[in-house]
């Protein structure tokens, strides 16, 4: 910038020249350098305020139009603070298929400390250990007078110990908000649940992930906020569910039973309306696995699908159906059921001499070993294995539990005509009853296989046909008869017309091979109704004896039936079943298959 001088040189000497004053010439240039700066100035500023005007219209207009926008959304409460929003995801609900809550979330309260701000820890230690007698009372007192920051003291509070705690006093207990799960209904459906607990935790939130049951299998969707609105709608009926536990922890002790469980199932689409193991626990506080002993002593052990045991002759129906669907028998054909059976230095013996032959139908009515061993000895080895194979014995069943995973079949290493033979009669293969009952109602809905499902089906979900439905129907005339007139006979229900199957097998020992003389698995697979075939109810007894008479008896019939007729008579009235007379036989007709 070229600044004008202040005494102009040729200005002055000019005025000089004509007598005026030099100093006027200077005082009116530094008047007109005055006004050029104070009007820069001037400038200056009125650029800077348009440019903070034009800042706060536009901050004024982002807040109101934010203010716009949730002026126009729905109320809501936060959940959590910023700090636990990262890790803090609400999880769906669990239902039955009535839509009746199962298992939902809670909210709660956590307890921690934090040492240095604490005024009298050794009386906060004392009031603690009076509301929580669980505590470590030395433990707790070292870890607050020491060197320690934070503590945790409990992961859950109900409202009355948090009220109990902040009347304490302590400005060193500190509480934070978090969800837990909450199951209303305690132990009912607890190994189908599972239960729930804390994953990654903050002071203000912690993750709630599934440990066991379709909490576990199902733990992304539940946890998946695109689906935080909609329950997981599960097959149960809560009220199928209750009257069958209670039927079942009864007839548990009545029995003297170590343990037992029930599935019941249609034969349609394969859902599971209640499935029960006892002993059971409750997932709100759900019990710490065993790290040593037998797993099935533990009440965490599902039965159901965990348990793998000798089924007895609840198998020999498989063999007599695979036979007629081959048309290597009819219901009438004689069977040789001399015995003892021999093959090399093994013995097949009855529990009753039978006499010398019966037809294929009093095989099964009678229960011989002998008659369904001489059946699959015509089945052959290669046969009977790829029966079993469709029925689903070769694999772990499909239903939504982790723990279904475990139930894999124990299958012979080598398989001999004598294992084709005691496989007839249910030793020799192991299995679950969640395969039992998978497979009778594949013969329930006439030959089509079924997968079992803990989840709500919209339409029957049956699978490949494994049999003929003349087959299926000719072996459920047959079940029906070992009910009304054969083993089972405690089985029946009036105007129910149950079919089934009872079947009892030593139980092996734990070690060194062999089995128990005085122990047992008992267990009836039944349908009904038997002319209407809608649903199938299994019923298994870990070790049952019953002592009501003068010697102990253990076999199904005695034991297993029983309970199961118990269930069906309290739970078909639930299940919208009417009592019906059951259709006669036609006389002098005899079905067979083709």
């Amino acid at each position: 910038m070229i600044r004008t001088p202040l005494r102009p040189l040729a200005r002055i000497l000019d005025a000089r020249a004509k007598g005026e004053n030099p100093d006027a010439i200077e005082r009116e240039n530094i008047r007109i350098r005055h006004e050029q700066m104070r009007d820069r100035a001037r400038m200056r500023a009125e650029g800077r305020l348009l440019v903070l005007g034009v800042m706060f219209f536009c901050a004024f207009g982002v807040i109101g139009g934010r203010m716009g926008v949730l002026a126009s959304t729905e109320p809501s409460e936060p959940r959590s603070s910023v700090a636990g929003a990262q890790i803090l995801a609400q999880r769906a609900d669990i239902v039955d298929r009535q839509g009746r809550i199962l298992a939902t979330n809670f909210e709660t309260h956590s307890l921690y400390a934090q040492p240095p701000q604490m005024v009298d820890p050794e009386r906060a230690v004392e009031e603690l250990v009076r509301i929580f007698p669980d505590l470590d009372r030395e433990r707790l007192t070292k870890d607050l007078t020491g060197k320690r920051k934070f503590l945790w003291i409990k992961k859950k509070l109900s409202p009355e110990q948090k009220q109990a705690v902040h009347d304490i006093g302590e400005p060193g207990l500190l509480f934070g908000p978090r969800e837990m799960r909450l199951y209303p209904n305690g132990k009912l459906a607890s190994h189908v649940l599972g239960g729930a607990s804390f994953g990654r935790e903050g002071v203000h939130a912690a993750e709630v992930i599934g440990v066991a049951g379709v909490e576990k299998t199902f733990d992304e969707r539940l946890r998946d906020p695109a689906h935080g609105h909609e329950p997981l709608r599960l097959s149960l009926d809560l009220s199928v569910q209750a009257a069958t536990e209670r039927v079942l922890d009864g007839g548990m002790k009545l029995m003297n039973a170590k343990g037992a469980t029930a599935i019941l199932m249609e034969v349609k689409t394969g859902e599971i309306l209640a499935l029960a193991s006892l002993p059971d626990f409750d997932p709100n506080d759900r019990p710490r696995a065993p790290t040593e002993g037998n797993p099935s002593d533990s009440p965490l052990f599902n039965r159901a699908v965990q348990g793998v045991y000798e089924l007895g002759s609840t198998f020999k129906i498989f063999a007599v159906a695979q036979a007629l669907e081959l048309g290597l028998i009819n219901p009438s054909t004689l069977i040789d059921t001399k015995g003892p059976l021999r093959w090399g230095k093994h013995r097949i013996r009855d529990f009753h001499d039978y006499g010398s032959e019966m037809t294929a139908t009093k095989v099964i009515v009678k229960s011989s070993n002998i008659g369904t061993a001489r059946i699959a000895q015509m089945i052959g080895i290669e046969r009977q294995q790829d029966f079993m194979k469709r029925l689903g014995f070769f694999e772990p069943t499909a239903v939504e539990m982790v723990e279904a995973k475990g139930g894999q079949p124990l299958l012979p290493p080598r398989w001999s005509e004598l294992s084709t033979m005691t496989i007839s009669y249910g030793h020799g293969l192991s299995a679950t009853p969640m395969h039992l009952a998978a497979a009778y109602a594949t013969l329930a809905n006439g030959g089509r296989k079924v997968t079992p499902s803990l989840l709500r089906q919209p339409a029957a979900q049956l699978g490949p046909r494994v049999m003929s439905e003349q087959s299926a129907r000719a072996s459920m005339t047959m079940l029906r008869k070992v009910v009304s007139e054969g083993t089972a006979s405690m089985g029946e229900v009036e105007g129910y017309a149950v079919a089934g199957k009872t079947g009892t097998a030593d139980k092996p020992k734990e070690r060194g091979g062999g089995y128990y003389d005085d122990k047992v698995i008992a267990t009836f697979a039944s349908v009904f109704p038997a002319h209407d075939p809608q649903y199938v109810l299994v019923v298994t007894l870990d070790e049952p004896v019953e002592t009501s008479g003068d010697e102990p008896r253990r076999t199904a019939g005695w034991t297993a039936v029983p309970v199961a007729a118990e269930i069906i008579r309290r739970v078909a009235p639930l299940l919208g079943l009417r009592p019906q007379i059951e259709p006669g036989e036609l006389a002098g007709i005899t079905l067979t298959s083709n």
